[in-house]
C-alpha cells in the first residue's frame, strides 16, 4: 500500500508547489485587464505598490521587498522611468546605490489603481476575512520554506 501512496504523491495534481505556481499565473492573467488602463504590467504594478508605500528607496530595497534580483528589476525600472512614472538617480552618499522616486505622474497613478484590490477580491469570490487569512497563511509558508531553503 505504501508504494501506491508514494507513487500517487508524484501526481502533478497532488503537488502544493504546482497549485501555487498555477494560481500565481491565474492571478497574473486576472490582473492584466485591471492594469491595462494604467499601462502597467503586473511586475511594474508590484514596483509601484512598493513606491506608493514608501517613495525614494534604493533599487536594493525594492528588490528585497519584491524578492527580485537587480537583473530582473533594472529593466522594469528603466521602463517605468521611460514612461515618466519614476526617476532613478545615484545616491549622493553612495554612488553604488541607485535611488528610485515617484514622479508626479507616478503619484497620480495611485488614485487610478485604488480600485484594483477590491476588483480582484470580487473575482476571487471569497469573504475578505478568508482572503486575508489565506494571504497570511501563504506568507507564513513562504517565510518557512524560504528559511528552510537557506
Amino acid at each position: 500500500m505504501k508504494q501506491a501512496d508514494d507513487k500517487d504523491m508524484l501526481r502533478l495534481s497532488k503537488q502544493l508547489c504546482f497549485a501555487l505556481y498555477s494560481t500565481s499565473h491565474a492571478f497574473t492573467r486576472a490582473y492584466k485587464p485591471l492594469l491595462a488602463p494604467l499601462d502597467l504590467t503586473y511586475p511594474q504594478y508590484l514596483v509601484m505598490l512598493v513606491l506608493w508605500e514608501e517613495d525614494d528607496v534604493t533599487v536594493k530595497e525594492i528588490g528585497a521587498r519584491l524578492q527580485l534580483d537587480s537583473g530582473t528589476l533594472t529593466p522594469l525600472l528603466k521602463r517605468l522611468d521611460a514612461a515618466g512614472l519614476v526617476t532613478r538617480i545615484r545616491d549622493s552618499g553612495d554612488e553604488r546605490q541607485v535611488r528610485v522616486m515617484l514622479t508626479e505622474a507616478g503619484r497620480a497613478l495611485r488614485a487610478k489603481a485604488e480600485g484594483i484590490p477590491k476588483r480582484l477580491a470580487e473575482a476571487i469570490g471569497e469573504p475578505i476575512a478568508e482572503i486575508i487569512a489565506l494571504r497570511d497563511q501563504l506568507t507564513e509558508i513562504r517565510d518557512r520554506v524560504g528559511a528552510a531553503a537557506g
